[in-house]
């Protein structure tokens, strides 16, 4: 077991132990401070980097050995950048679980003082006064209901007869006033003495008329 495993599973002193751990705040501005710090070291060693290569390509072949402890030394540099970059991945992993954890928490801490405050107000609450509450609202809605239908009905006062038997009285008496107006109507007399007849020139002459107008009617 490395002693790091020991260190955290009980390796610790009593007076860590009964020291209180810090807030999720207070671990949140350490992870921040050692992600700045650890990204100024990258950059310095970003830098170092740039610098021995260059001093090897400077020597090159001239002085080997010179360019030999240059990229040595540009070697170790990229392995402690590697080592930075790996950290800094963990502590950013770190910093993101803390910040979900810590809005976890308030999320529930805020929760709860919801149902504190619901229950407060419920314990004043009575649901039989209840019930009877809305029960007389219902009824009281249902007796509103019935006032309106029955002020918005059209009154009905004296219209309790049959239209159809009205109808049909009416049909009489315009029937009445038409013969009325019939029996008053005084026909011509037929005169008694017969007409005198056509004289036999005349009527001739009126056949002619005629045979001439159809002979033109013919020809047209």
């Amino acid at each position: 077991m490395s002693k790091i495993s020991k260190f955290f599973k009980g390796g610790g002193s009593a007076a860590s132990k009964g020291r209180k751990g810090p807030s999720p705040q207070e671990a949140l501005a350490r992870l921040r401070e050692t992600e700045e710090m650890l990204s100024k070291k990258q950059e310095y060693l970003e830098t170092r980097i740039e610098r021995e290569l260059a001093v090897a390509r400077q020597h090159g072949t001239k002085n080997k050995r010179a360019a030999l402890q240059a990229l040595k030394r540009k070697k170790r540099y990229e392995k402690q950048l590697n080592q930075i970059d790996g950290t800094l991945s963990t502590i950013e992993f770190q910093r993101e679980a803390l910040e979900n954890s810590h809005t976890n928490t308030e999320v529930l801490k805020n929760m709860g003082y919801a149902a504190q405050a619901m229950k407060k107000v419920h314990e004043n609450m009575d649901l039989n006064k209840i019930d009877d509450l809305m029960q007389d609202i219902t009824e009281q809605q249902d007796v509103a209901q019935e006032i309106s239908d029955a002020i918005s009905n059209r009154a009905t006062f004296g219209d309790e007869f049959d239209e159809d038997e009205l109808m049909a009285e009416l049909e009489e008496l315009e029937q009445e006033e038409l013969n009325k107006g019939m029996r008053d109507v005084r026909l011509p007399s037929v005169p008694s003495t017969s007409l005198p007849s056509r004289p036999a020139s005349t009527r001739k002459r009126a056949e002619d008329e005629d045979e001439m107008k159809k002979l033109a009617a013919w020809a047209s």
